[in-house]
């Protein structure tokens, strides 16, 4: 087959309907941090000025910028190859290059969440990567792909879900204390102390926290796995290569911030994960792009022995025994 048939074969597939539950999983996310900024007073939320309905959009915009803008990356290479028209294709493009301004130091700084002028930015291109997957899931419909590993993949959602139950209080403004059952086991509005600081705090305070952006991350790449095998070409390593990126530093994130809050907070040890949340070169990143590169070579691997089995079941081929 021709590049130019394969590429119309691709233009022809049904956008992947993950992409439609990572979209709306996100758009939850960010009403719900609307709401809780909106309705509580800065001093009870983290490293935020602004209060009431300018608050509540100010973080959310924050939010979109990291870590929705990274996850638009990943949209947009899923639906790049249903975009026919070249001007679609170089929308496209500009929006990865929207996107990825967000990590240009100080774009978003987790001592200070107030939106920044510079913030419009990754949102214009997390809007345009939106506005692509739309036009692209109307144009071609949409469909469950499913794939391997199902059940792992839910087994490791699961248990991000299990690990954030605090944040996703938190996200909605509440804490977990008097919830029977989970409040023995999470600590949550609980008040802590720090070295060095006597004045105490919840354990878990309200609003956003990067643990749950975390979470999202993670979500957000097991959700996206069997759209990999909808795509095609070169698009098809670089769309394996940033999910497998994109799940070891969402899963970075959580433990990061999970063990702090649950584990140090507890003072079982004042040994913490290191923070990841800005890319640097040392040795919390070396594992993070170890453990991306050890997933995307696995991937790899069971991409070969799929096509092997596709190659030996072609019409003609001799059938192996059951």
């Amino acid at each position: 087959m021709t590049a130019v048939a394969r590429a119309g074969v691709a233009d022809r597939r049904p956008l992947p309907l993950e992409l439609a539950l990572v979209w709306l999983l996100l758009l939850v996310v960010a009403g719900e941090i609307v709401v809780t900024y909106a309705r509580l007073p800065a001093r009870e939320l983290y490293h935020v000025s602004g209060e009431g309905p300018t608050g509540g959009l100010g973080r959310a915009l924050v939010f979109v910028n990291w870590p929705v803008a990274l996850v638009a990356i990943a949209s947009v290479l899923v639906v790049a190859e249903r975009l026919e028209r070249p001007a679609a294709r170089a929308l496209a493009a500009l929006a990865i290059v929207l996107c990825a301004v967000v990590a240009w130091p100080g774009v978003v700084e987790q001592a200070d969440l107030d939106p920044k002028p510079i913030n419009a930015v990754p949102a214009a291109g997390v809007a345009l990567a939106l506005a692509l997957a739309a036009a692209a899931a109307r144009r071609h419909g949409a469909a469950w792909v499913g794939g391997q590993a199902a059940r792992s993949r839910v087994a490791a959602s699961l248990l991000a879900l299990l690990v954030s139950l605090p944040w996703l209080a938190a996200d909605l403004g509440v804490y977990l204390d008097r919830v029977p059952g989970i409040g023995d086991v999470f600590l949550s509005g609980e008040l802590r102390t720090q070295p060095g600081d006597p004045v105490p705090y919840p354990a878990v305070h309200h609003g956003h926290h990067h643990g749950m952006d975390g979470t999202l991350l993670l979500l957000s790449a097991l959700l996206l796995v069997p759209a990999v095998s909808t795509v095609a070409g070169w698009l098809r390593w670089l769309l394996g290569a940033y999910l497998a990126l994109m799940l070891t530093y969402g899963a970075a994130n959580l433990a990061n911030d999970a063990w702090l809050e649950q584990v140090v907070k507890r003072e079982w040890t004042s040994r913490e994960i290191p923070d990841v949340t800005v890319p640097a070169l040392d040795v919390a990143w070396a594992i993070v792009v170890a453990a991306a590169a050890a997933l995307w070579a696995v991937w790899l691997v069971r991409e070969g022995r799929q096509r092997a089995t596709d190659a030996g079941r072609a019409p003609g081929a001799v059938a192996s025994p059951e």
